[in-house]
C-alpha cells in the first residue's frame, strides 16, 4: 500500500514537474524574444531620436534668430553641452542622456499674440497592438467654448501628419514633412499672420481630431 503511494507520488511529481519544464521553456523563449525585441527597438530609436532633437534643435535656432521663442522638449539643458557661445556655438551630447529613453520630442510656440501660444508640432512614439508606431502631429487652439457645467474650456485641434511603424519609419520624408511646414509657420510669423499657418494644415492634412481643454 505504501509501496503504491509512494509510486502514485512520485508520477505526480514527474508530471508535476513535465508542466513546468513546458511551461518554463516556453517563458525563456519569450523573454528572449522580447528582450532581442526591445533592444531592437531601442537602437532605432535612439538614433531616430538623436536626428530629431538635432533637426528641431536647428528649427528652434531658426525661429530665435527673428526673435520668435519656442519651448523645446526634451529641453537643450538636459542633452547638450554647449562649449562655444550659445546657441549658435559648438555644442556635444550630455554624458548620461540616453536619446533611446525620449518618448516626445517638440517645439512649442509660445509667442503670446494671435492665440499662437501652444501652437506645436509633436512627434510621439504610440503603441498600438503591441507595436511601437512614430506620430507626428500639429496642434493649435482654434478658441474657446462656454459649456454649462464645466464653464470656459479651449478648443484644440491636431492634425496627424505622419503615422508609420518604427521600423518602417523614413527620415527623408519626416525631412520633407519638416521642410513644408516649417516654410509656412515661418512665413507666418513673418507676416504676423497666423491664418496662413492654419489654412496650410487644413488643406493639406485631412486627419483631425479635436479636444477640449
Amino acid at each position: 500500500m505504501r509501496r503504491d503511494l509512494a509510486m502514485a507520488a512520485k508520477k505526480a511529481a514527474d508530471k508535476g514537474d513535465d508542466w513546468f519544464s513546458s511551461l518554463d521553456a516556453e517563458l525563456e523563449k519569450k523573454t528572449k524574444e522580447i528582450i532581442k525585441d526591445v533592444g531592437e527597438q531601442n537602437v532605432a530609436r535612439l538614433e531616430l531620436n538623436r536626428q530629431l532633437i538635432e533637426d528641431f534643435w536647428k528649427i528652434w535656432k531658426r525661429f530665435n534668430k527673428i526673435n520668435v521663442h519656442f519651448a523645446l522638449e526634451p529641453a537643450y539643458s538636459n542633452w547638450a553641452v554647449f562649449s562655444e557661445t550659445f546657441p549658435d556655438g559648438e555644442w556635444h551630447w550630455r554624458p548620461g542622456f540616453n536619446p533611446a529613453a525620449v518618448q516626445t520630442v517638440q517645439l512649442l510656440d509660445r509667442t503670446m499674440d494671435q492665440a499662437r501660444i501652444g501652437d506645436a508640432l509633436k512627434v510621439n512614439y504610440v503603441e498600438i497592438d503591441n507595436k511601437t508606431r512614430l506620430r507626428v502631429t500639429f496642434e493649435y487652439c482654434e478658441g474657446e467654448h462656454y459649456y454649462k457645467y464645466s464653464g470656459w474650456k479651449r478648443i484644440w485641434t491636431v492634425h496627424t501628419l505622419y503615422d508609420q511603424a518604427l521600423e518602417r519609419v523614413n527620415v527623408d520624408d519626416l525631412h520633407k514633412l519638416f521642410a513644408d511646414l516649417v516654410k509656412v509657420w515661418y512665413e507666418s510669423h513673418l507676416r504676423r499672420n497666423r491664418d496662413i499657418l492654419i489654412k496650410h494644415l487644413k488643406q493639406t492634412y485631412e486627419k483631425v481630431e479635436t479636444f477640449n481643454q
